[in-house]
């Protein structure tokens, strides 16, 4: 399975100058449990690294931060990064390897394609374990309603 078939396109972005409390409150908008740290003024953002709640409640509130603070600040900076064509396992290697849970991901050309979470991919393999169950019960109740016919002869 490939990259493409199970990442989200569509990145909450925020600037390196945007406080803590307002990612915060764009994170519980939005739903999404990390944002994309962008250089600001730009014609084409440029991701400097990422934030996620997480980062919010270790590195900003249980280090006593202002609400005020710059994401900034905290962000991790240094952005794993998967490219759109790699494989699932790929990714699955990388985030156990960082330690994540959220992989950016990258054209070809690298620029930012989106982002693949770990929830993306339980997600996505849930379905795919429903759908094998589901050959596994129409096969039995095949079966169940055709029994065997006696040899002929």
């Amino acid at each position: 399975m490939l990259i493409s078939e199970v990442f989200t396109s569509s990145v909450v972005r925020v600037g390196r100058s945007t406080s803590l409390q307002e990612a915060a409150r764009l994170m519980r908008k939005q739903h999404v449990g990390a944002l994309v740290v962008t250089d600001e003024g730009l014609e084409r953002d440029r991701p400097l690294g990422i934030v996620t709640d997480r980062d919010i409640v270790l590195k900003g509130v249980a280090e006593g931060l202002a609400p005020h603070t710059a994401v900034g600040d905290i962000m991790t900076q240094a952005l794993a990064t998967v490219l759109r064509t790699d494989t699932l396992a790929q990714a699955l290697e990388l985030m156990r390897a960082r330690g994540v849970r959220r992989l950016a991901v990258a054209e070809a050309s690298g620029e930012l394609a989106g982002i693949v979470s770990l929830d993306d991919v339980v997600d996505r393999l849930a379905g795919e374990v429903g759908a094998l169950h589901g050959i596994l019960g129409n096969e039995l109740a095949r079966e169940i309603a055709q029994p065997p016919q006696p040899p002929a002869g």
